[in-house]
């Protein structure tokens, strides 16, 4: 076959697909014009839905619409014809001159994707992490004149969510995006404010821009804030922008074979520069007429250009390490060079799908597709016959492998509602043997599989979902790995996943990790793999690359929810890896190492996202793992979760044996020298083990005499450590979990908890039930965190913990006079960028120290926390916004409110300790210290990595580190 590009502007669906299940936006369905006058609004939303999920397909034809068409999880939008149908949105069409100002984007939309459709008087449920599959494809949009807060699309959606081969033209709108969502491929933009602005999209993960356009807009081609922006091959003319960050927003954005034209502004606007969340790197850029490439909106440094023309081969900015065994540090490297003229386009890398007048339907050669038939034999029959096969909506059961010929192509348009299915105990996959592939591509070929799911089932031991071969110039895109996450029912809900109490499989008959991978791609496989959702517990990996050097592009992939393994390569080269997120999940993922890489070379990692679901409560120690690896290069890493068991560390490389701490990384590199070692050390050289053999100690306080209170609170454990005896002890081993320590001032010992109140329990007669506080919306831990616990504090004595316990009395704020001291959340996780709004609010309630003189305001952050920070009256506090990693300084008022709020240093984790001289002391992967002034004293390497510390001992002088498994003590500089 052939390696032919898609064509900017061009139809790629020239004909009009058959297929019996889909709906067609046709007169004699629907009451439709296409002629761009009439209004065709209602006929538009009328088809939508008449399905509960799967293909609208839309003829040629120009259709007005005047007011917003709602799309649905899972309905994807096509277009066909000789030229790409167009949906017009008319001169001065009410409704679209002015916004709601409670609207998110400020903006009126022609077209939103929301979750589930509206009910008349219900507020829009737009997208979110659990949209998945809808799409936009082959269909130009147009805003006419008159329309100046209209925006083309909405998109919020997750997985497989995707706008492709589409040019919007804006003219005086605001923008073609809101929300971008997933994936973008082959889209124009045209005029506009912007071509797309965009918050963070759903759930978090980086989103992929490939082989777009964007001319003319008159504020910035894109506007981001948190976007996670993965952009390959994009032309960007007459702008003033070209990506322009939002202040105060971080933004984690990869380029790679773009170009700049006539760009007056900058063209990288950079916010919080010296922040290690912010990621900025491009790689080969050519510019023309771009005086500026960046500037940084904080400092007002600019990044000037080099003459008329020139390209950019390297620009990174943020957190970087030159080798694993680096200390990671913020700093801008640069490579320009001047150019003779401007560079042609880069040749896209995407394979055009055949004509649609070479698509074969395999319904009309007899495959059933209704799940039930075995399909096997007619698709192999039919495969061997023609070279392109066209899998019309359905459910195809498989019993054996179906092998591609090097020419065969298999399309299918939606990986929901087309899937090649195996049936559970399918015997040529059962028992002891070796990988037996559902499908099996060529060796070498080009073969293309796109839009098509494939279900191995969960009782079928010998199974591989696809085994791949294929060349370089192999496609596979639009690929749902059934099983786990993502299924839906006839009537479009989720199909469940687990059991009542989130522990175990929905069915008890089917066990977790007990097939082979769900994609093997091996024996010199290679090609484009883009837009693969791989999530299916059963498999033992998500995706296996092993035993290539053939080059290998992977492009937006999802790999979550496996038992040990989510990605790994073996003995691989020559691969680029752009916008891969990993997700473990709590019942299936809690021993799950996300990214292996053994004996590989020559590796490109962009916008790698690693995370961790708030349901987990078990630590990991690192995300990725490699074996005597050369040549690797990670550009943007994102190392995350909303819980504090989090991958403790991002890499930990066996060759040299060295863990990479930093969580955010805008560049990191492994050459491959075994030789390198890094050494332990400490300010003075010294650090101290006092205990170990714990699973994951964090928070700690200290009485009056200098000892020394921790918890390990999984296990439910509070230990003490005896300063003037040297010994531990443990405390307490209540059935309430400990969240967070501190001591009042008569040394009782002052304990958050987490409390569940039992089903159908009352209290004075009334039910005893779980509540939020008011400031719940303020913290994505109040969105995700909903089993029915809440926040109880109680005190005991040390020394009589069982008999002393009482829990502490809740009070009007206002009521309370000044204060010895208030305890506040020492970290926090706010993902909304409002830190230092929320943690300034003045909570109405505190809880009451048996002294009667410490309170602990009520905050919905206690549950979040992982430690309590003393704020005295009159002196400087300090906390940590665990979200962006940083230290925050506050003042305390005489009632223990806090105020006027500064950043103090771009540093922050879990924990952090105030001196009696003033000088902090920041846990953050190993502890930093700093003076009063900000200024970093040094460096303490630890062995493991630190989540609490504290200034304590007999003399108040020593630094006690609660490191994972380890309490260790470090005497100060002097």
């Amino acid at each position: 076959m052939t390696f032919i590009t898609v064509q900017k502007g061009v139809s790629v669906y020239t004909e009009r697909p058959e297929d019996s299940q889909a709906v067609y936006l046709t007169p004699d369905k629907y009451p439709v014009l296409g002629d761009g006058i009439g209004d065709d609004s209602d006929s538009i939303q009328q088809a939508i839905n008449s399905i509960p999920f799967g293909i609208v397909f839309i003829p040629e034809g120009r259709y007005r619409i005047t007011r917003t068409i709602y799309v649905p999880k899972a309905v994807r939008l096509i277009g066909y014809g000789k030229n790409r149908p167009v949906i017009l949105l008319g001169e001065n069409t009410s409704g679209f001159q002015t916004a709601d100002p409670e609207d998110k984007g400020n903006a009126s939309y022609m077209i939103w994707f929301t979750d589930k459709q509206p009910r008349p008087g219900q507020p829009v449920q737009d997208a979110n992490p659990g949209t998945f599959y809808s799409a936009l494809s082959n269909i130009n949009l147009v805003i006419e004149d008159g329309n100046p807060a209209a925006v083309a699309l909405r998109t919020h959606y997750a997985q497989h969510g995707f706008i492709s081969h589409c040019d919007i033209y804006i003219g005086n709108g605001k923008a073609g995006i809101f929300d971008a969502g997933n994936e973008i491929e082959n889209v124009r933009f045209f005029g506009g404010e912007y071509g797309i602005y965009t918050t963070k999209p759903s759930p978090g993960w980086p989103f992929l821009m490939i082989d777009t356009v964007f001319e003319n807009q008159k504020k910035a081609a894109v506007r981001t804030r948190e976007g996670g922006l993965t952009i390959v091959r994009m032309d960007v003319v007459n702008v003033p922008i070209v990506i322009d960050t939002d202040p105060q927003y971080i933004e984690k954005l990869y380029m790679e074979d773009c170009r700049f034209d006539q760009i007056s502004g900058p063209a990288i606007r950079i916010s919080h520069e010296n922040n290690a969340h912010n990621q900025i790197n491009l790689r080969n850029v050519h510019c023309r007429q771009v005086p500026v490439l960046a500037d940084f909106i904080e400092s007002g440094k600019q990044v000037e250009g080099a003459g008329e023309s020139y390209r950019v081969s390297v620009f990174t900015h943020g957190n970087q390490m030159d080798e694993v065994t680096s200390r990671p540090a913020i700093r801008t490297t640069l490579e320009l060079e001047k150019t003779d003229g401007y560079a042609e386009p880069v040749r896209s890398d995407i394979p055009a799908l055949p004509s649609v007048a070479c698509w074969v339907n395999v319904r009309t050669l007899g495959a059933a597709g209704d799940g039930i038939a075995d399909d096997t034999a007619i698709l192999q029959s039919v495969i061997d016959q023609y070279p392109v096969l066209y899998l019309p909506q359905g459910m195809y059961k498989v019993t054996g492998t179906l092998r591609m010929k090097p020419d065969t192509v298999l399309i299918g348009l939606n990986p929901i509602t087309t899937q090649i299915v195996l049936p559970d105990n399918t015997e040529t996959f059962g028992g002891l043997g070796k990988p037996k592939a559902l499908i099996e591509s060529s060796s070498g070929g080009s073969n293309i599989l796109n839009g098509i799911g494939v279900d191995t089932g969960g009782r079928n031991p010998r199974a591989v979902g696809c085994k791949w071969m294929a060349g370089a110039h192999s496609y596979m895109n639009d690929i749902k790995f059934m099983g786990g996450h993502g299924g839906l029912t006839p009537t479009g809900g989720f199909k469940p996943v687990y059991n009542a109490n989130r522990t175990a499989d929905i069915s008890p008959e089917l066990r977790w990790d007990s097939q082979y991978w769900s994609l093997w791609v091996t024996r010199g496989g290679g090609g484009v793999l883009k837009d693969i959702w791989t999530a299916s517990p059963y498999a033992a990996a998500g995706l296996y690359v092993s035993d290539t050097s053939t080059a290998g592009r992977i492009y937006a992939m999802s790999v979550e929810h496996h038992v040990r393994h989510e990605v790994k390569f073996k003995n691989t080269a020559n691969w680029k890896v752009y916008a891969l997120q990993m997700e473990e999940e709590a019942a299936e993922s809690r021993d799950c190492l996300p990214l292996e890489l053994d004996r590989c070379r020559q590796m490109l990692f962009a916008n790698t996202y690693f995370f961790r679901t708030i349901w987990l409560d078990n630590p990991y120690p690192y995300a990725a793992k490699t074996w005597d690896c050369e040549k690797l290069e990670f550009l943007n890493v994102h190392n995350y979760t909303q819980i504090k068991y989090t991958l403790d560390n991002t890499l930990y490389d066996v060759a040299t044996d060295t863990e990479v701490r930093a969580w955010e990384l805008a560049r990191l590199q492994i050459s491959g020298n075994p030789a390198l070692r890094r050494p332990i050390h400490s300010f003075d050289g010294i650090v101290q083990k006092l205990a170990g053999g714990f699973e994951f100690i964090d928070t700690l306080c200290k009485d009056s005499k200098g000892n020394i209170y921790f918890a390990d609170s999984r296990k439910k454990q509070i230990y003490q450590w005896s300063v003037r005896e040297q010994v531990l002890r443990v405390v307490s081993n209540l059935h309430h979990r400990p969240l967070s320590l501190a001591c009042d001032r008569n040394d009782q010992l002052i304990v958050v908890s987490e409390y569940f109140p039992p089903i159908g329990a009352t209290l004075g007669g009334e039910p005893e039930v779980y509540t939020k506080p008011e400031d719940a919306s303020g913290t994505s831990y109040g969105y995700w965190y909903n089993v029915g616990s809440t926040v109880k504090v109680y005190a005991i004595d040390p020394e009589q913990p069982e008999e002393s316990l009482q829990p502490l009395p809740v009070v009007p704020m206002d009521s309370f006079g000044p204060v010895h001291k208030a305890l506040y959340p020492g970290n926090r996780w706010r993902d909304s960028n409002d830190f230092l709004v929320t943690t300034v609010h003045r909570p109405k309630e505190c809880y009451v120290a048996p002294d009667g003189v410490t309170i602990i305001p009520v905050t919905y952050d206690l549950m979040r926390s992982s430690s309590l920070q003393e704020a005295y009256p009159g002196e400087p506090f300090y906390g940590l916004d665990e979200y962006y990693k940083r230290t925050v300084a506050y003042e305390v008022s005489p009632e223990g409110y806090l105020s006027d709020p500064r950043i103090f240093a771009e540093k922050g984790e879990h924990g952090i300790a105030r001196s009696s001289d003033g000088c902090i002391y920041i846990a953050d992967g190993d502890i930093y210290g700093y003076r009063p002034d900000g200024s970093l004293i040094e460096e303490l390497i630890m062995p493991e990595r630190p989540a609490g510390v504290i200034v304590a001992g007999e003399a108040q002088e020593d630094l006690y580190i609660t490191a994972r498994s380890s309490l260790y003590r470090v005497k100060r500089p002097s």
